[in-house]
């Protein structure tokens, strides 16, 4: 383990933390998922946000500003990207003003006790088959709350964008050829000139399932599945396993196209899943089938691995969905892509439970009791599973210098040393600096690293302190 303070690499530390967490997007490689509600009997946000603490999931997408839902994540170390409606992006571009009350009214009671890390303007807007919707007001609407945001001194910290479905683009394939479709030109343009200018990533809704299902002859199944080890190629070299390598791939052409020379965009998969059911000719949808694409998709997410255009851009993965909505409109297959039934239960097995949670690693449902959950008094404060290594290692080496923490536990032959890495070192030591500093929930901020849990994290002989 690695207690160097001070001095790393000629930057003192408390710079290097400041530096290495400017951009939350940056700073954590975790999965995300998608939070709709759309269903009848769909558990309560605060039993929804008690669950996911005790897994790996570590930023919530929801499709509205749910109040209900804002409330209950606050201070549970989950990020949540919240979201101005389709039918409300005309008011929101309308004035700045219009902007600063849709802010005013609907984020600012909640921070920063929830964490809201980005406004999604819209879902897939440019490709509704709503006629009505200004495609320039989109783009206005963005630049508004970006001025809001601007003018409260939040623009580092939440983030403007809009997620697009594929259908933005006028071919996906080749990859390296793809262009967006010429009626969207300008609109594209202006947007990812925004994204350019503000550090917001590019966000897409991509899905291998409806490749797959609308053209099953010529698209392989297990290449849709993530798991297709002979690969397609790209007529410049580029070898895809997988389709949703190639999707990415494809935008990413397709915003290089327009120009924007060295400015580069993120690109985060804002949707990917594949549904558990499906009417009578979807026969791909299947749990099984859900079950391998959903579990690819999260080791895709936690891998840190880019494209083959870019591979060392790791991206950000968003998994569709936490529920089956059975009020969704459409087809069978649109109201199952849940992991979870809207009773809670699951729909298939699929692993979300993560080492150093609130559930200690046990795998769990909304209707499973899990063994040592205490609930009460006590709160801990452990690392995110996911924040970037090099962070978590700065935030270690803060704790146990200046913060004043005894970490004789987490070195060798400490009760707490096993196991050696450092996102449990980390914990250890976060968890100390918290209580003794009165366990407020900044206290177990740490830049976002942090994650506040109501379940004792001791294990063996380690033994977590708490008041």
């Amino acid at each position: 383990m690695a207690l160097s303070y001070l001095i790393k690499n000629g930057i003192a530390l408390p710079a290097l933390i400041f530096l290495l967490l400017l951009n939350p997007f940056s700073s954590v490689s975790g999965v995300g998922i998608n939070y709709g509600t759309l269903g009848n009997n769909l558990p309560s946000p605060k039993r929804v946000a008690q669950l996911l603490q005790s897994t790996l999931i570590d930023k919530v997408k929801i499709y509205d500003t749910n109040p209900d839902i804002l409330e209950a994540f606050s201070n549970t170390g989950i990020d949540l990207i919240v979201a101005v409606e389709n039918y409300l992006v005309s008011n929101v571009s309308s004035s700045a003003s219009a902007a600063d009350e849709w802010f005013s009214t609907r984020i600012v009671p909640f921070i920063p006790a929830t964490s809201v890390i980005a406004i999604a303007v819209g879902n897939e807007y440019l490709t509704t088959d709503d006629d009505k919707l200004d495609h320039n007001a989109l783009v206005k609407a963005m630049q508004n709350l970006h001025q809001v945001l601007l003018s409260r001194g939040l623009d580092r910290k939440i983030k403007v964008t809009t997620p697009h479905s594929m259908a933005v683009l006028a071919s996906s394939f080749p990859p390296s050829a793809s262009t967006f479709a010429t009626t969207l030109l300008p609109t594209m343009t202006a947007i990812v000139g925004f994204l350019a200018d503000t550090g917001s990533p590019f966000m897409v809704n991509a899905y291998p399932y409806f490749a797959y299902r609308d053209n099953p002859a010529m698209v392989n199944l297990e290449y849709a599945l993530l798991g297709n080890s002979t690969g397609v190629r790209d007529p410049k070299g580029y070898k895809y396993t997988n389709m949703l390598d190639a999707q990415i791939d494809a935008v990413r052409s397709a915003v290089a196209a327009l120009g924007f020379g060295n400015r580069s965009v993120e690109i985060t998969v804002s949707e990917s899943g594949w549904p558990s059911k499906g009417d009578a000719g979807e026969t791909a949808a299947a749990p099984d089938n859900a079950k391998t694409y959903i579990t690819r998709l999260i080791e895709r997410a936690q891998s840190n691995k880019g494209t083959p255009m870019k591979p060392r851009d790791s991206i950000e993965i968003f998994v569709f969905a936490l529920f089956n909505e059975n009020k969704k409109q459409g087809g069978v297959s649109e109201r199952n892509f849940g992991i979870f039934n809207s009773d809670g239960s699951k729909v298939y097995d699929v692993d979300l439970s993560c080492k150093f949670c609130s559930s200690n690693g046990n795998k769990m449902g909304f209707g499973e009791r899990v063994s040592g959950m205490a609930r009460g008094p006590s709160v801990w404060c452990v690392a995110k599973p996911h924040a970037d290594e090099k962070v978590v290692q700065a935030v270690l080496d803060f704790c146990c210098g200046p913060g004043g923490v005894d970490c004789r536990e987490i070195y060798e032959k400490g009760d707490c040393f096993e196991p050696d890495k450092v996102h449990a070192h980390a914990s250890y030591a976060m968890n100390a600096y918290y209580q003794m500093h009165g366990r407020n929930y900044w206290n177990c901020d740490f830049k976002g690293t942090g994650l506040v849990t109501f379940s004792d994290p001791s294990y063996g002989k380690c033994s977590y302190s708490q008041q």
